[in-house]
């Protein structure tokens, strides 16, 4: 991804909308970027801050509808785990675009379709037996197709590029590796690996996808 947007990690600023844990703003800060970690819950800063390894990030706690950076403070803006879950779609892709510079907004999200619904409006939320995320986190209508998020880019002045298909090589692994997070036998640095997840560019996404786009001319 960086390679497509022709962007150099040492010396640029990231900025992690939806940071949770941590996990991917460290990734990126080993990478060379210079990283603000950003998250709506106190909580999930708290363990972002505890699994810090001094590698220099900002952690902040703030919703992404309100991040109110200024105009291209960063040269890299991923939104994790953070659209399909806002009421505000349109303020959290506005803040976004303000924060980057031209070249980089990326996100993953979770596409709607009968699938992405079984998946994560049923087992992954109110069955106690495949339950990793609390209930009512995610509900139809904030699940969005590529075409739709594309619509929702546009507004906020951004142009929708390459879109693929980012999963999981096998579901169970993901459920398995969750739970161990959540009992505390599996660290963050750990699920990469258990998990394995790899993006599909050719592939019809399903379930959950990642994508980028570029301030329009």
């Amino acid at each position: 991804m960086l390679s497509q947007l022709s962007l150099a990690a040492a010396g640029s600023r990231a900025l992690v909308v939806g940071s949770g844990r941590g996990l991917l703003a460290r990734g990126l800060a080993r990478l060379g970027f210079k990283v603000v970690a950003a998250d709506a819950s106190l909580a999930a800063t708290a363990l972002a801050l505890d699994a810090d390894d001094g590698l220099g990030i900002t952690y902040l706690t703030t919703p992404a509808e309100e991040l109110d950076w200024p105009d291209g403070s960063f040269n890299l803006v991923y939104c994790a785990d953070t659209l399909e879950i806002t009421e505000r779609l349109d303020a959290v892709l506005t803040q976004a675009a303000r924060a980057a510079s031209q070249r980089a907004f990326v996100y993953d999200t979770v596409n709607r379709t009968p699938v992405s619904r079984l998946i994560y409006l049923s087992a992954f939320q109110p069955f106690p037996g495949t339950r990793i995320i609390p209930r009512s986190r995610y509900a139809a209508h904030r699940l969005r197709r590529p075409a739709e998020l594309a619509q929702a880019l546009d507004r906020a002045g951004l142009s929708a590029k390459d879109v693929s298909a980012f999963k999981p090589c096998d579901v169970r692994s993901l459920m398995r590796a969750t739970r161990g997070r959540r009992r505390g036998t599996l660290t963050d640095e750990q699920l990469p690996e258990l998990v394995d997840m790899v993006l599909e560019p050719d592939g019809n996404p399903v379930v959950t996808y990642l994508g980028h786009a570029i301030h329009r001319a």
